[in-house]
């Protein structure tokens, strides 16, 4: 992140006019927002969460609440059309059904992968490795973090990488320049729900 905008996220902290809701969605999602990622974690107190429901509601992202932890809510927000398509992309598919999965909806992926991922926030043992497929990461990427588990990785950004670290190193700068768009734009006035509405 550029100093400049640092110094805005810094001053629109400090404001109680900036809604700090709107704030978290630009910096967690931004790459959801600007339609360049299907989907992405986001991580809100539990005294925000319906804010961002009203912000979300009626733009196209589909929101569903993955658990709590620590007085926040974790939830993965989606485009359910562009999850469907990559989650039934052949390469997807079979490293799914390697993860054990036989049935491929979206639906079912995701109570799977929900129920996987609490236990193992409680266990801290058998990491979901599918949430990678569906926060849109390539599957070459997922399975050399499997493989590799974790280690040897060629680029680390927004996800561990283990082919092609040019092409996903522009990826991410392009990830990063969406974020700093955002801030700049609210803090110019421009509302979550006004982005998100000339974004999709």
């Amino acid at each position: 992140m550029s100093r400049d905008t640092w110094k805005i996220l810094k001053q629109m902290s400090m404001e109680e006019s900036i809604n700090q809701v709107e704030v978290e969605l630009a910096m967690q999602c931004a790459p959801l927002i600007t339609g360049m990622k299907i989907s992405n974690l986001f991580s809100i107190g539990l005294d925000a969460y319906k804010a961002m429901y009203d912000i979300l509601e009626n733009s196209g992202i589909s929101v569903y609440q993955m658990g709590l932890l620590d007085g926040r809510v974790l939830f993965l927000l989606y485009q359910e059309n562009q999850l469907t398509s990559y989650l039934s992309r052949k390469d997807v598919a079979e490293l799914l059904t390697r993860f054990g999965y036989d049935n491929v909806t979206p639906d079912c992926i995701l109570d799977t992968c929900c129920r996987r991922y609490q236990k193992y926030m409680l266990e801290k043992k058998d990491f979901p490795h599918e949430l990678g497929l569906i926060l849109g990461y390539p599957p070459e990427d997922v399975e050399g973090f499997v493989s590799q588990q974790g280690k040897n990785s060629l680029y680390t950004g927004y996800w561990k990488v283990y082919k092609d670290p040019e092409a996903k190193k522009a990826l991410f700068d392009r990830f990063e320049y969406a974020k700093e768009s955002l801030i700049h734009l609210l803090s110019c006035g421009i509302g979550m729900k006004e982005i998100i509405s000339v974004c999709s």
